[in-house]
Parts: structure tokens; sequence; C-alpha cells
């Protein structure tokens, strides 16, 4: 049983704890699990907030460059181009980050 915790993953990559989310990873905890109360991901939240530093550890180990934001509705592309973060942008694609196609609001009500 890992040790580590996906909600104090989160948290650390939130609040910019770059050695908690270090150790989070380390030990085994998914860095593309999308906070359920929240519906937030790790790498949207540290880029949202300015934590690049977070947010290039979660590339690093394995984040998703792509995976939508639930509560933002952002990748971390769009999160990083809302925020200013050009180099961030730039990381992002070299790790294969693409824009989204356009949606309408209501595409999520669709039946499959």
């Amino acid at each position: 049983m890992s040790a580590g915790d996906w909600k104090s993953l989160y948290q650390a990559a939130e609040d910019g704890n770059l050695a908690l989310v270090q150790y989070h990873l380390a030990e085994g905890v998914n860095p593309n699990y999308q906070h359920p109360e929240i519906l937030r991901t790790p790498l949207v939240a540290s880029v949202v907030e300015g934590h690049l530093d977070v947010a290039c550890c979660l590339l690093d180990n394995g984040a998703d460059a792509n995976l939508m934001s639930e509560m933002d509705n952002l990748t971390p592309l769009q999160a990083a181009r809302l925020h200013g973060h050009r180099g961030m942008m730039e990381r992002l694609r070299q790790r294969g980050a693409v824009e989204p196609a356009a949606k309408p609001f209501w595409w999520r009500w669709l039946p499959v």
C-alpha cells in the first residue's frame, strides 16, 4: 500500500509545495488523478496558481499535458495562456499539448 495520498498531492500542487509533490509522486500517486470534489487536476492547479516548478515536476512524472480540468474547463495549455505563462506554454507543447477542438457548451449532455 502506498504512503502517498492524492488529496495531499493536489493540495501540495495548488500550494506550490514542491517537496511534498515529489514525495507523493515517489510514493506512486497518479499525477493525473482529478480531485473528485474540486474537479481540478494537480497540473492545472499548479499552473493557475503560478507554481511552475511544481507544474514541471508533474510533467516530468507523467502528468498528461492535454488532460482537461473539469472545474476550470481548461487544459494545462489553456491555463498557461490565460495566466500569461508563455514559458510553460512552450514546455507543455514540447510534452505534446495541443489546442483542444472547440465544442459548444452543451456538448457534455449529448448521448454517447
